[in-house]
């Protein structure tokens, strides 16, 4: 109020003083009180909506911000800022529209100006949820980021783990391989008498006719069969790597021997004379050694044919890598899934 109003205030006052009783005078000093009251508390409102309007306008800088943040990393979340952004244009309008209220808060009624206070502290809520829900749709996009990053720390070691087992296994077939030609190399001569080197499934498999190595009905092995068998011995000294099995072949023919009883013995015996042999002349070790015996029943050729029932009557060193290594990978790898499965249950 300016010193104006204030003499004329006083003016009145004094004139109303010396016209009216005294009671009625009380009455008037009671409603300027009032009136001063009012309009203390409307300046107030004024003052705190004015406030309340400067952190509304801080908060939509602060949301603007974080929509720019949402924007820039886009993707599945477009749709949930687009919807946020519309919600803040709302806020926006209401803002402008509070600012408007504010200032003719003053020109209003007391119930007037209680109500615009009212749809503030409304308009306040309203925001304040919005972002309430902005932020837990930014720890939503933490929280997949970081699952994303444990992903991809996952499929990382998994590719290590694939790289580690290619290697090994590029490494079993490369010794394999180098097997095979050694022993091709051992048994050079004998080509063309009934000996073939071959790889098969990441094993290596040397067949011996029985006519090389054993008389008809015979279990013991001759003097070029020794021969072929030595060399053979000899060229896998120092492959503690591997597993060698010596399986016995037959034909269908039966046996007529009082010795043996049928081709499971015959095919047995003949297996293990060639693994006595092996280890007679060389320094392999026993342990990785075995002998077996599969009758007639795992024929090549057909056994009606004398040429087939040849090709069937045979003795198979199979040459198989340890890969026990390769399997003690698999079996972490395994348990690593296991674990990570039930972390993430």
């Amino acid at each position: 109020m300016t010193w104006k109003a204030v003499v004329f205030s006083g003016a009145v006052l004094a004139t109303t003083f010396a016209c009216v009783p005294v009671k009625q005078v009380q009455e008037l000093k009671d409603k300027y009180a009032k009136s001063e009251e009012e309009r203390e508390f409307l300046a107030k409102e004024k003052q705190r909506l004015e406030e309340e309007n400067a952190e509304l306008n801080t908060k939509i800088e602060n949301l603007e911000k974080r929509l720019a943040e949402f924007e820039e990393r886009g993707g599945s979340e477009r749709k949930k800022i687009e919807a946020l952004q519309y919600e803040l244009d709302r806020a926006r309008e209401q803002n402008d529209f509070l600012r408007e209220q504010v200032t003719s808060l003053q020109s209003g009624t007391e119930a007037e100006n209680r109500k615009l206070i009212a749809e503030l502290m409304t308009a306040q809520d309203e925001l304040q949820k919005r972002e309430d829900a902005l932020h837990k749709l930014e720890q939503d996009l933490n929280e997949k980021e970081e699952r994303l990053n444990q992903l991809q720390s996952q499929l990382e070691l998994r590719e290590a783990r694939v790289k580690e087992l290619e290697d090994i296994i590029a490494q079993k077939d490369a010794a394999v391989n180098a097997l095979k030609d050694k022993i091709k190399e051992a048994l050079i001569g004998f080509q063309d008498k009934g000996i073939t080197v071959e790889e098969r499934n990441g094993r290596v498999y040397v067949s011996m006719e029985a006519k090389l190595l054993f008389a008809s009905g015979s279990t013991t092995v001759g003097s070029e069969g020794t021969v072929a068998v030595v060399q053979l011995a000899k060229a896998l000294e120092g492959q503690d790597d591997l597993t060698i099995l010596v399986e016995g072949h037959t034909d269908s023919d039966p046996m007529h021997s009082s010795s043996i009883k049928d081709n499971w013995d015959l095919s047995v015996m003949r297996a293990t004379s060639v693994v006595r042999i092996m280890v007679e002349n060389s320094n392999i070790d026993e342990a990785t050694l075995t002998a077996a015996g599969r009758g007639e029943f795992f024929p090549i050729a057909d056994n009606t044919l004398a040429a087939g029932k040849a090709k069937n009557r045979r003795i198979e060193v199979i040459l198989t890598p340890n890969l026990d290594k390769l399997f003690e990978i698999l079996d972490d790898a395994t348990s690593n899934e296991e674990s990570e499965s039930i972390i993430n249950e």
